[in-house]
């Protein structure tokens, strides 16, 4: 099941349904609740200085976010300064759930790729500064690949055994001078995209 998690205590998870999903499905709306996820509460006019837009603009896409339960108003803010939070810590949808409905598969179609580009871009970010952090970060972080055998059966109950280890440690180092916040991203593919299966169900 794919997911878009940040650490905020207390919130919980969201399933995409269609309305929502098309909400979403929009390149500064996928990006003002990623930063509030990231970096909590916050001004419109704080996230479209971030994001580099205006504040019309990003007050417009939050009442949008806010219609489908995805943001929310804290109630703190002064005047119009209306103080934004994410509603929910994550998300996540299966592509069984908008099965058929054309405009739901093209709206996650492109959300789906967008969290790529989004996951290169911050990746990159990585990349371009590792060599000025410590060599015990550098060597804990970075990316890997595997191949695996398996039916779709096997393979969602491995994505479930890793879903549970990523939550065991969610919080593992909360109070911890030494802790960092960290992204870890999972993704499975088929290697030979050439067979596709007929009529197998596990």
């Amino acid at each position: 099941m794919p997911s878009e998690t940040f650490d905020n205590a207390g919130l919980t998870g969201l399933r995409l349904d269609a309305a929502s999903l098309k909400v979403l499905a929009h390149p500064l709306r996928s990006r003002l609740l990623s930063s509030l996820r990231r970096g909590g509460p916050a001004t419109a006019t704080d996230l479209a200085t971030s994001l580099g837009t205006n504040s019309g603009a990003t007050s417009y896409h939050l009442r949008k976010l806010e219609s489908v339960g995805l943001v929310a108003d804290t109630g703190e803010g002064e005047g119009k300064r209306r103080l934004w939070r994410a509603a929910t810590e994550s998300h996540t949808f299966e592509p069984s759930d908008f099965d058929g409905d054309e405009d739901s598969e093209t709206a996650l179609n492109w959300l789906v790729r967008d969290y790529t580009r989004h996951f290169a871009e911050q990746f990159e970010k990585w990349l371009d500064v590792e060599a000025a952090w410590p060599i015990a970060w550098r060597d804990a972080a970075g990316m890997n690949d595997s191949y695996v055998i398996a039916t779709p059966a096997q393979l969602q109950e491995m994505k479930a055994e890793l879903d549970e280890v990523v939550a065991r440690y969610r919080r593992v180092g909360q109070g911890n001078p030494a802790a960092r916040r960290l992204a870890v991203y999972s993704v499975t593919y088929p290697l030979d995209l050439d067979r596709i299966p007929r009529g197998e169900e596990s």
